[in-house]
């Protein structure tokens, strides 16, 4: 049976799925982080880029083993990866993709752009991808594509609030900044009574720093919807940036001033607060005004596996996004194989 493989690589999870040519997802996996700067090296895999490689590896074979599929039954296979920022990022991926195996027709791309074939149906707009990290990509009508990369360095994802919301509270509580009611709920989060005490945490010779910090963004993303003015600053300031960002995309592509679609996705944009959402559209509409804001409702692979049918030959339409979805969206949530 010729299939495909849909593969969103990031910082927390990758993500892999075989689907058939009708769209039929046969099975999902889950595994580590897979981008080639930030995974973490270990006897087997010496460096970022070897982990990464493992990773992905590993999460791609338990996919094939649990839709029962030999990687020659592959017919296209995307590798939609965070990290591959660079030409030679890309031919890594690539050349160690082909060189498995794994596809007849191999394509590797940032994990920007994936997006944009669930959200938009000709593939073309502007992508925020805001999870751990964060990536904007662009697509225009005519082919022409750009991601941001490092470039977009100065604003990230979950990662990155989550250290501006500690900011906030440290200059609060030195009275830099208005009392807060992020506060309370970062002491609790980690258990202390001051803030001194949580400085602490960050800043001592004896123990590691918390590794969970980007948890802390539903706090600030909470405080945030609740009122609170600094959670607010924070979050429409850093919702401003992404703005900012996104224009350069589009602009790079030829779409600025144009009606494109704006899509956000990404773990950052489930939380049901609008703040975020809302300070990057009004950003994006002082450059075009016509812009249409659309959130993503599912993973980000569901756009990687619509362009890998795309390739395949495959005729996508609506019915069969919402049966991808609805499969996949129940796959995910357990983990196992559909």
């Amino acid at each position: 049976m010729r299939c495909v493989l849909a593969v969103d690589g990031g910082n927390t999870k990758t993500l892999a799925l075989v689907a058939a040519l009708d769209g039929t997802i046969l099975s999902v996996a889950r595994g580590g982080c897979s981008d080639i700067y930030n995974a973490e090296a270990g006897e087997d895999a010496l460096d970022p880029a070897a982990a990464a490689l493992a990773n992905a590896e590993h999460t791609v074979l338990d996919a094939l083993r649990a839709a029962s599929v030999a990687p020659a039954d592959l017919a296209v296979s995307i590798f939609n990866m965070a990290g591959a920022d660079w030409p030679e990022d890309l031919a890594f991926w690539h050349d160690a993709i082909t060189e498995r195996g794994y596809g007849r027709q191999v394509i590797a791309q940032n994990d920007a752009l994936g997006v944009l074939y669930a959200a938009s149906p000709d593939a073309t707009g502007v992508s925020v991808v805001c999870g751990t990290g964060a990536a904007t990509g662009a697509r225009s009508a005519g082919g022409r594509v750009w991601h941001s990369s490092f470039w977009q360095d100065e604003v990230h994802g979950s990662a990155h609030l989550s250290q501006k919301l500690l900011f906030a509270v440290y200059r609060s509580a030195l009275g830099i900044e208005p009392a807060t009611s992020l506060t309370p709920r970062v002491l609790d989060f980690f258990g202390v009574e001051t803030v001194e005490d949580v400085l602490h945490l960050f800043h001592n010779r004896l123990h590691p720093a918390p590794a969970d910090v980007d948890r802390l963004t539903p706090i600030l993303l909470d405080e945030a919807d609740a009122g609170d003015a600094l959670a607010l600053r924070v979050v429409r300031e850093h919702g401003a940036a992404l703005g900012s960002i996104a224009i350069a995309a589009a602009r790079k592509v030829g779409l600025e001033g144009t009606a494109f679609a704006l899509v956000l996705a990404g773990g950052v944009f489930r939380h049901p607060t609008t703040v975020l959402e809302d300070a990057i559209v009004a950003r994006v509409r002082e450059a075009s005004p016509l812009v249409r804001p659309m959130r993503s409702q599912s993973e980000p692979v569901l756009g990687v596996l619509i362009q890998a049918l795309t390739v395949a030959g495959t005729v996508v339409d609506q019915s069969l996004v919402a049966r991808a979805m609805e499969t996949l969206a129940a796959a995910v949530e357990s983990s196992i194989a559909v």
